[in-house]
């Protein structure tokens, strides 16, 4: 006991520090942007916090100690941790990022688009069933421990791109650029059934109105529109975990293909 108690006295505190500021960075800037740890309505402490909790449980590699923080190297090492972190995080974004485009889509069909409220999240104008959806899929992300995989990928990003000089390769950028449109695919896919099945409604009413103009399609098809709707959502939002857990399958797939390419040495 007591050795144990003087080996932790006998830690040099400072150098540590120095060496596990780098990763740091890196996992911040990650923290920063993810879901969840993102939001505005968490206070900056409880971030910086977690970040340092995370470097103390990881196991980091060795730095080198030829690298200097207090230097146009350093700050030049500091900015490639942060776009790093920023691009992981933000690929983690485009899941969430393509259920709300879905809820914005499913909204505008029903005839709730100017159902909206503010949200620091999605925006000043975001609708009632977009933040639904959004609420259901942060927690089946959740269910699906993604934030493990998260933090398992944020520790093997340590060994695919090494904290150094070398610099991040373009054909990383080149695959988030690509990757990106999995925001609209996922969108369309997760409300084309309540769209067809709106769509059909529509057509339906407005063939309705070309038979019996007598007949008022306004008060008749709003409520109409609405209730199948709503009937539709609810098969919707129950098949939404296994098109959630389709959805981080890909993402997570796509996070280590842009890793590779950002710290590809060949080219």
């Amino acid at each position: 006991m007591d050795l144990a108690i003087q080996e932790l006295f006998n830690i040099d505190f400072f150098a540590w520090v120095r060496s596990s500021f780098l990763p740091f960075v890196r996992i911040f800037a990650l923290i920063m942007v993810a879901p969840i740890t993102g939001e505005k309505e968490v206070p900056s402490r409880i971030k910086i916090g977690l970040a340092i909790l995370i470097v103390i449980v990881l196991p980091l590699p060795q730095l080198d100690n030829n690298l200097t923080i207090y230097s146009l190297m350093g700050i030049w090492i500091i900015a490639q941790q942060i776009m790093i972190g920023i691009i992981i995080g933000f690929t983690i974004q485009l899941t969430f990022m393509a259920v709300r485009f879905s809820g914005e889509l499913i909204g505008m069909q029903m005839g709730l688009g100017m159902a909206t409220f503010y949200d620091p999240i999605g925006g000043p104008s975001t609708s009632v069933l977009s933040r639904l959806i959004n609420i259901i899929a942060l927690l089946i992300f959740l269910s699906l421990d993604g934030h493990l995989w998260l933090l398992y990928g944020l520790a093997n990003s340590f060994n695919i791109i090494p904290i150094g000089l070398s610099p991040l390769r373009q054909n990383g950028y080149l695959e988030l650029i690509e990757i990106s449109g999995l925001l609209f695919t996922n969108g369309i896919m997760l409300a084309l059934p309540l769209m067809t099945l709106l769509l059909i409604i529509n057509l339906s009413l407005g063939l309705l109105n070309r038979i019996t103009p007598q007949l008022s399609i306004f008060v008749v098809g709003y409520p109409l529109t609405l209730f199948c709707g709503l009937i539709m959502l609810s098969y919707l939002i129950s098949s939404l975990p296994s098109f959630i857990e389709f959805i981080l399958e890909q993402i997570f797939s796509s996070i280590s293909q842009i890793l590779l390419y950002l710290g590809d040495t060949s080219s």
